[in-house]
């Protein structure tokens, strides 16, 4: 458990750090700077680590489990140096506890998916949840940052009570929590007993919540404008990747016997999810809201990585994740920025020729949204192209549907980020938003994942390197 260890180790540098810091006019800075450095040595250190067990097998980290951590880890790293210009005007006085919530998000996102009995697994997701949840609320004193804590806390606590629930009926039909053994029952015992199956049903609705799909997902778009910039890209991306390996691993290794059942519940869910955040996010005005019903339509992407529960699905999850960190965080990075800069402003209108006073940002954004589409060259289009390989390996009529449908949606989706790339271009406005100039972190942060847009779309060598280690 060292990556576990030394992110505790962090947490308390971070603290003490804080602690010292209290009176400075530089802390904001100082613990942005010694955050990302900290979390920058942690993806080094996890280039090394490999496969652990501990507790009896209740901790389990597999290959593909270190290697999610290390891009969940840079997608962290992303956010904590894109979040100091915010930090810096609006809450100074809170940049600690911003960075040591973030932290512990990240500490319960380790745990979630390296955990090999679903009770440590709801401890890790309980860890990382509640953390979130004063995340969303940091803005406490802006009406809707309140509204938005509330609905994921009420969201985050229901959603919980029926995973527990879920798990309750997997232990009473098995007596085990762990997945070898929950497997093993299965596959012995199993007569297609309702008990079971509910089980199945609840828990995959708990974890349906966390990534927010369709019918599971209504409190998102709240959730996501209310909440400070920096804290939706998170919730994003971070937060939806670290779900999504997680219960693609569970599926796997406990719910394996029962794949005949959760395939077509899978089926369901990805067409819902995809066509229908597509058509609500057509109808979207407010930039945040219109990347909450993106976020859910790339969750239903995300999903078909799991239909094939292969190595090929692991290794497409992998490097679908990390690309959309990238492409993710470089919009809202764009969006924070013109939000800084506007009063505070994220209506789409605010973009109208953008353009003419800020090319760089507007030329990024549009890069940003191009990968989002799935558009060549960018990695996003690799990224879809892996995920559709993966779901069409399961072979059968409605695998190969389930892949047209979304085959479909990605001209739909590609419609709705032209309309931010004609905003920027092509809309002409009297009072265009004046021509200002990026902090350095802003601007490295949009270096970071512009770099990520291009280049892993062509170097082929980590996709290899994500296959090599898709072993569960």
């Amino acid at each position: 458990m060292i990556p576990e260890a030394i992110l505790v180790l962090m947490l308390l540098i971070v603290f003490f750090a804080d602690f010292c810091l209290h009176k400075s006019e530089r802390k904001t800075g100082v613990l942005g700077k010694l955050t990302a450095a900290l979390l920058l040595c942690q993806t080094i250190m996890l280039t090394t680590v490999g496969p652990a067990e501990a507790f009896g097998g209740m901790y389990v980290a597999g290959q593909a489990a270190q290697v999610m951590k290390l891009i969940l880890t840079f997608g962290a790293f992303i956010v904590v140096v894109m979040a100091e210009p915010w930090l810096e005007r609006e809450a100074s006085k809170y940049a600690g506890e911003f960075h040591l919530l973030v932290l512990s998000t990240l500490l319960g996102m380790y745990v979630m998916m390296s955990s090999g009995s679903f009770l440590l697994f709801f401890l890790g997701l309980e860890t990382a949840s509640v953390p979130l949840a004063c995340l969303v609320a940091f803005d406490k004193f802006k009406k809707k940052s309140a509204e938005a804590a509330a609905k994921y806390i009420l969201v985050a606590t229901f959603s919980s009570g029926v995973m527990l629930y879920g798990i309750s009926f997997i232990y009473a039909q098995t007596g085990t929590l762990y997945f070898d053994d929950v497997a093993e029952a299965l596959s012995v015992n199993f007569t297609a007993s309702p008990l079971s199956i509910m089980g199945l049903v609840f828990f995959f609705s708990g974890l349906g919540f966390k990534l927010s799909l369709v019918p599971f997902h209504f409190w998102t778009a709240d959730t996501y404008e209310g909440a400070p910039t920096p804290v939706t890209g998170y919730l994003s991306v971070v937060s939806k990747g670290a779900a999504a390996f997680a219960l693609m691993t569970i599926l796997i290794k406990a719910f394996g016997p029962m794949m005949q059942y959760y395939e077509y519940l899978l089926y369901i869910v990805i067409v819902l999810s995809i066509t229908i955040a597509n058509l609500f996010a057509i109808r979207q005005s407010e930039l945040k809201r219109f990347m909450a019903f993106s976020s859910i339509s790339q969750a239903g992407y995300i999903m078909l990585a799991v239909i094939g529960a292969s190595e090929t699905g692991m290794a497409a999850l992998m490097y679908y994740v990390l690309v959309y960190v990238v492409a993710n965080m470089a919009v809202f990075t764009v969006i924070s920025t013109v939000e800084q800069n506007n009063s505070g402003t994220t209506l789409m209108s605010s973009y109208n020729g953008l353009y003419q006073t800020n090319p760089k940002l507007a030329f990024l954004m549009t890069l940003a949204l191009f990968s989002l589409a799935g558009i060549p060259p960018f990695a996003g289009m690799f990224s879809k192209f892996f995920v559709f390989m993966a779901a069409a390996e399961q072979g059968s009529f409605w695998a190969y549907f389930v892949v047209f449908v979304a085959l479909v949606n990605t001209v739909v989706s590609l419609y709705y980020y032209l309309l931010i790339v004609k905003a920027m271009y092509i809309k002409q406005t009297d009072t265009p938003l004046p021509t200002f100039r990026t902090e350095l972190s802003t601007r490295t942060a949009l270096a970071i994942c512009t770099l990520g847009i291009a280049l892993f779309g062509i170097c082929s060598c980590i996709y290899d390197w994500l296959f090599a280690a898709s072993a569960i």
